[in-house]
């Protein structure tokens, strides 16, 4: 009968390989590097068959939140596609804020350069999103 340490790294070696031919998003390779550390504990005399099984799944559960926080790309704070067309509701005032109607919604905005007014029932681009605040430009601005 194989050792329980040979177990462990066949079973580490095979969760590595299964990575390569189906993709698994670094889950099957983390169990794998995560099997390996049990491999190495078990050889130098690491507890019960079942603490290892413990040990292998909390450090299989580690790996994989560590990977998904490192690995994965950042998403963009705003889901706001470049220069969309707004309307203001309100005056938007230097450096205050004031409505605009967005995609058939009343939203806070405040305008981009903190020297312009922009009054109101005037087309307005939307060039960003901070919070429920959304950044927008008058158009008269742009197409000078």
């Amino acid at each position: 009968m194989p050792s329980i340490t040979l177990i462990w790294l066949l079973a580490g070696a095979v969760l590595c390989l299964m990575e390569l031919f189906l993709p698994s998003a670094f889950v099957a390779f983390m169990m794998g590097i995560s099997a390996f550390v049990v491999a190495l504990l078990s050889g130098v005399g690491m507890g019960s068959v079942w603490l290892q099984i413990v040990v292998w799944l909390l450090l299989s559960t580690v790996l994989i939140v560590l990977s998904r926080r490192f690995l994965q790309p950042r998403q963009r704070k705003s889901k706001i596609r470049d220069a969309v067309i707004a309307e203001t509701l309100t005056e938007i005032l230097p450096g205050k804020t004031g409505r605009v109607r967005y995609e058939g919604n009343s939203w806070q905005a405040r305008c981009d350069d903190d020297k312009f007014t922009i009054p109101p029932h005037q087309r307005v681009y939307v060039v960003r999103r901070e919070g429920t605040t959304l950044i927008v430009v008058p158009e008269n601005l742009l197409n000078s």
